[in-house]
């Protein structure tokens, strides 16, 4: 069979994020560690509508915010159209500093394409304890944010159909994260879904967004149901709280 939009799509990110590493690797010099491809096209499940290029970066002491510039120069030079597409993440020898959250660390652990290497240094795993006060800090806040923002708009701007997909899928990589620890394409949070019972959680909606994603389709259609979302956020309050109330 002739490969898919998604796959072409895949693979074009890849080419792209394989011609750019050795550009970055000749700037940091003797800094760089080593230059890896994480998220969806390292662990599956890229969407060539919604997914981003997520590349993390390794040096001795981290990377300056000019020389951030510039790699994000070089990545427009290598392709304006994949560019705007790339989310860097940093950090240090010690994965002390920069943009390296622990669910990152733990994809990096599990899944990371290595492009460029001089050096590989892991960061000690995450453990369950540091992951649950992570995904209930600001990334629980920022969804609840988006959530209240969606549910109070009278219609869907485009621009805003990416973020609204990943407010309705959120609650599986949540549920998912919260429970392992680990970090795993929507596909493979939803998969894992369908075999657990969380009171509360509407699973059909959001195996309807995944379907959407899939198909690379405008999520117009679950705009009629964005009041949902709050009962979604409902439900995973719920589950942070009764496991905490299970902890010694």
């Amino acid at each position: 069979m002739p490969p898919s939009a998604e796959e072409n799509a895949a693979k074009a990110a890849r080419a792209f994020a394989d011609k750019l590493a050795p550009r970055w690797q000749a700037q940091l010099g003797a800094q760089s560690l080593g230059i890896y491809l994480l998220g969806s096209l390292a662990h599956g499940g890229f969407s060539r509508r919604y997914s981003d290029i997520d590349m993390g970066v390794v040096t001795e002491s981290g990377v300056a915010p000019a020389t951030l510039d510039i790699m994000r120069a070089e990545a427009v030079d290598v392709s304006a159209e994949l560019a705007p597409k790339l989310s860097i993440f940093w950090t240090d020898r010690n994965f002390s500093q920069g943009r390296f959250p622990p669910l990152d660390r733990s994809d990096f652990l599990d899944h990371a394409v290595t492009l460029c290497e001089r050096e590989r240094v892991n960061p000690p795993r995450p453990g369950l304890d540091e992951v649950r006060s992570y995904l209930i800090g600001l990334p629980f806040s920022n969804w609840v944010a988006a959530v209240e923002r969606f549910c109070s708009s009278d219609a869907l701007d485009p621009k805003d159909r990416k973020p609204y997909l990943r407010t309705h899928l959120y609650p599986a990589r949540f549920a998912m994260s919260f429970m392992t620890g680990r970090m795993a394409s929507n596909d493979d949070a939803v998969a894992w879904l369908r075999g657990q019972s969380f009171p509360g959680l509407d699973v059909p909606l959001i195996e309807r967004a995944l379907d959407i994603r899939r198909a690379a389709e405008d999520p117009d259609p679950l705009f009629p149901d964005r009041d949902k979302l709050r009962r979604q956020v409902a439900a995973c309050q719920s589950l942070a709280m009764e496991c905490a109330a299970e902890e010694p």
